[in-house]
């Protein structure tokens, strides 16, 4: 027991790092994209009612704090960071960096401070995703 539970209907992207194991839950088909970093007490679960009912897709290089909730048909943007125990039943755009219950955006800097991974600085996406944080 690893105190993860994955459902078998859920897709993971590559490059997926749990910080801390303890009470990760991916429900239903929740979707993570490439390079995201969860860490402990994280729930990405279903929600809503009828055609609304669903679960997450989350994108690239996403980091998630600890004790957060992700839940419903909703889509977490690329290099998106939400803060510790944030409670998000609205998609996110890329970027975006989400705090607080219910969780709001608070700016667009990104995930970029906390997501590390293998050969990133030549990763031409997150450079693209870069520049364009740079920009605005």
């Amino acid at each position: 027991m690893n105190g993860i539970s994955i459902q078998p209907q859920a897709t993971i992207g590559e490059g997926l790092y749990v910080g801390h194991g303890g009470s990760v839950h991916i429900g239903g088909k929740a979707t993570l994209g490439n390079n995201c970093n969860i860490s402990q007490e994280v729930t990405i679960g279903v929600a809503g009612r009828g055609d609304k009912r669903g679960t997450p897709h989350i994108g690239d290089r996403a980091f998630i704090g600890a004790g957060a909730k992700i839940l419903g048909l909703i889509e977490i943007g690329d290099d998106v960071a939400i803060g510790a125990n944030a409670v998000v039943t609205r998609s996110l755009p890329d970027r975006a960096v989400a705090v607080g219950i219910p969780a709001s955006i608070i700016s667009y800097e990104g995930s970029f401070e906390f997501v590390s991974y293998t050969n990133m600085e030549n990763d031409a996406v997150r450079q693209e995703s870069l520049l364009i944080r740079d920009q605005d």
